[in-house]
C-alpha cells in the first residue's frame, strides 16, 4: 500500500509539472513577465481546487526563496544604497501611507464583523504572511481566513503586477535570456553554496523571512562591493520560480474558499481598495518626482516581495528603485507589523 502511495504522489507531481511547463511556455510564447511563476501558480491551483492534494516539502519552498533572494541581491548594485539616502523620505511616506491604508481596511472588516475577531487586522497587513498567520493564532483570528486572505492578496498583487507590465510594455518585454547560456561551472557552483549556506543560517537563526533575506543581503553585499560577481543561469531560477508558484496555488484549497465565501465579496473589495491606494500611490511618484511609471507600479505593489522581484527582473524598470522600496516594506512589517495589528486589534469594538 504504501508503495501504490509513493507511485501515486510520484504520478500526481508528474502531472503538476507537465502542466506547469505547459502553461509556462504559452505564457512565455507571449512574453508575459515571469511565465515560469504563473505556469506553476496556476497549475498548482486547478490541482488543490480539482482535490488533488499536494504539498511542496518545507525544505524545497526555503530553497526556492532562498533562491529568488539570491537572485535579487545579485542584480543590485551600491546604486540602491544612493537610491534610498537620495529618496529615503519618500520611500517611508510610501511604506507607511501603504501599512496604514492597509490596517484600516482590516480593522473594517473586523469591526463590522465581516471576518470573526481580529481576523481581518492580521489578513489586510501587506506582507509578512507567515508572522501575520502565526500571530492570528494567539490574538483571536482565524488562520484559515488568515492565510486565504493573505495569499489571495499576493495571487491579486503579482497577477495584476505581471499582466500590467505586459500591457504597458506591448507585449515587448525585451530580449528572454537563453535557457542555457553559456556559464562558468565554478562561480554558478560557488554561487549556489553561498545562497545555501546563507538561506540555511536564516531559517536557523529564525530571522523574519531569513531563508531569502540573508541570502539577498549577503549576495547584496558582495555584489555590491565589486567582491563577488554570481552567477545564476536560467535553468537554475526556473525551480525555483516553480517552488515560488505551487507554494501559493497549492494553498487555494475548496475547503478554504468555502470557508470563506460569505466574506469573499468584502476580502476581495478591500484586496482591490488597497491595489487602487498603492496605484495613487505610484502615480505621485510619477508626477512628483519623475519615476519610471512602470517602476512605480511595481515598486509600490502591495506585498510578494519575491513575485515581484520575478516580474521586475524580466522586465526592463529601476530593478534598484522597485527593491529598495519592496525591502523597506517588508523590513517594516517585520519589526513594526505584528506591534500595530496588535494595536489596531485593541481598538476594536467589542462584539
Amino acid at each position: 500500500m504504501a508503495a501504490k502511495e509513493r507511485l501515486v504522489g510520484v504520478l500526481r507531481w508528474a502531472g503538476l509539472a507537465t502542466a506547469s511547463l505547459a502553461l509556462a511556455l504559452a505564457l512565455d510564447f507571449v512574453r508575459l513577465p515571469a511565465a515560469f511563476l504563473f505556469g506553476p501558480l496556476l497549475a498548482g491551483m486547478a490541482f488543490r481546487l480539482a482535490g488533488i492534494v499536494l504539498e511542496l516539502p518545507r525544505p524545497a519552498v526555503h530553497g526556492a526563496q532562498a533562491l529568488i533572494g539570491g537572485m535579487i541581491g545579485a542584480a543590485l548594485t551600491p546604486a540602491i544604497v544612493v537610491t534610498f539616502l537620495a529618496d529615503w523620505p519618500v520611500f517611508v511616506a510610501v511604506v507607511a501611507a501603504t501599512i496604514a491604508f492597509a490596517g484600516f481596511t482590516g480593522w473594517v472588516l473586523s469591526a463590522r464583523g465581516v471576518v470573526p475577531g481580529t481576523t481581518g487586522v492580521w489578513g489586510s497587513a501587506p506582507g509578512a504572511a507567515t508572522g501575520m498567520v502565526i500571530q492570528a493564532e494567539g490574538n483571536g483570528g482565524d488562520i484559515r481566513l488568515v492565510a486565504f486572505m493573505q495569499y489571495l492578496r499576493v495571487l491579486f498583487v503579482a497577477s495584476a503586477a505581471s499582466v500590467g507590465s505586459w500591457l504597458w510594455l506591448g507585449g515587448n518585454t525585451g530580449p528572454t535570456r537563453p535557457m542555457f547560456e553559456a556559464v562558468d561551472p565554478v562561480m554558478v557552483a560557488a554561487t549556489l553554496a553561498l545562497i545555501g549556506v546563507t538561506g540555511f543560517f536564516g531559517r536557523r537563526l529564525k530571522l523574519a523571512a531569513g531563508a531569502m533575506m540573508l541570502p539577498l543581503f549577503a549576495t547584496a553585499i558582495l555584489h555590491g562591493a565589486g567582491l563577488v560577481d554570481f552567477v545564476l543561469p536560467r535553468w537554475v531560477l526556473i525551480p525555483a520560480y516553480a517552488g515560488l508558484g505551487w507554494n501559493i496555488g497549492l494553498r487555494f484549497t475548496r475547503e478554504a474558499i468555502a470557508h470563506a465565501a460569505r466574506a469573499l465579496p468584502w476580502i476581495v473589495a478591500s484586496i482591490v481598495a488597497l491595489m487602487l491606494f498603492s496605484a495613487m500611490m505610484a502615480l505621485l511618484l510619477v508626477w512628483w518626482f519623475g519615476v519610471d511609471p512602470l517602476t512605480a507600479f511595481l515598486a509600490t505593489s502591495p506585498g510578494g516581495m519575491d513575485t515581484v522581484a520575478v516580474i521586475a527582473a524580466s522586465t526592463p524598470v529601476d530593478v534598484s528603485f522597485v527593491m529598495a522600496l519592496q525591502v523597506l516594506r517588508s523590513l517594516a512589517l517585520n519589526v513594526f507589523g505584528v506591534p500595530l495589528s496588535r494595536f489596531i486589534a485593541a481598538r476594536l469594538p467589542q462584539r
